[in-house]
């Protein structure tokens, strides 16, 4: 298997990673708090040092900004042009429309998740676990376990068969 890195850039707090479709453990794991086994990068992909990555992480295209702290659980898997932001400007300080502070909020994304293509999530949010986000969504309050959510914002709209995701889980069956 070739493996070929075309640009790494390292700023403050980021590493910008463009690569061919390769798994990039190292270079990943230099930049992130925690970092478990089996790390997919198969897109661009901005991580931040404030990021906790589980087992078998999927990214096929994901920005992660901000100072807040991103956690992201066991057998994730993104969808292309996906963003996390964990700040926002500070809208009540001293200036209008907005103040040099930030508004900082962490997000927590559970095991066994799955984002669709173009998904924006913002700060202060939990994704629980199992839970789906269809393509284009914007998340901006909780979505809860097993639970399929869409739209702009995201609201629950379906649920996953849990009998036969327990049933999964208990048999390891991750892709």
């Amino acid at each position: 298997m070739t493996r070929l890195i075309y640009f790494i850039y390292r700023s403050y707090n980021y590493l910008y990673i463009r690569l061919s479709r390769c798994f990039w453990l190292n270079v990943v794991k230099n930049s992130v708090g925690t970092v478990g086994d089996n790390l997919h990068v198969n897109a661009r992909t901005l991580v931040t040092k404030n990021t906790i990555l589980g087992n078998n992480v999927n990214f096929n295209g994901m920005d992660i900004r901000g100072q807040g702290k991103v956690e992201i659980g066991d057998n994730f898997h993104s969808g292309t042009d996906c963003l996390i932001i964990t700040d926002i400007h500070n809208y009540e300080g001293n200036k209008i429309p907005y103040d040099e502070t930030y508004i900082v909020k962490n997000v927590t994304i559970e095991n066994n998740v799955w984002i669709g293509t173009g998904v924006t999530i913002l700060g202060g949010v939990t994704i629980g676990e199992g839970a789906i986000i269809q393509a284009g969504s914007v998340v901006v309050k909780d979505i809860s376990r097993y639970m399929i959510a869409g739209g702009h914002p995201a609201k629950e709209f379906s649920q996953r068969n849990i009998e036969k995701y327990e049933l999964h889980k208990k048999n390891k069956s991750f892709l």
